[in-house]
């Protein structure tokens, strides 16, 4: 199965804070510094360009990649919550949470 490619996301930000949002640039200048944006830096750097108001219109179109499922299940663990607490946390359906852990049971994903 041929993985797609991800956007680069520290452009994006990059570029976007350069031409639309120049005075919001100083506070997301730390995590565009990192050599690699992790799901949780995205969704950071989302909040503080865009606030929070736009949170069911992006729910929409989130996809996870096996890293990113690992990286949330690790929180989980990390934070001993339980799959509501989880779910509710990254905005997204208990059953999603469930769904990862049984495939993650099967040895799917790492």
């Amino acid at each position: 199965m041929k993985e797609l490619k991800k956007p680069n996301y520290k452009r994006i930000y990059n570029d976007l804070l350069s031409e639309k949002y120049p005075e919001k640039k100083e506070k997301c200048t730390k995590l565009l510094s990192k050599k690699h944006l992790s799901f949780v830096d995205i969704i950071r750097l989302n909040e503080l360009i865009f606030g929070k108001n736009n949170e069911a219109f992006n729910q929409q179109y989130r996809s996870y990649d096996k890293k990113t499922i690992s990286e949330i299940l690790e929180y989980q663990k990390k934070n001993n919550l339980n799959n509501s607490q989880l779910a509710s946390h990254f905005k997204m359906s208990r059953n999603t949470v469930t769904k990862w852990k049984k495939i993650k049971e099967i040895n799917f994903i790492r």
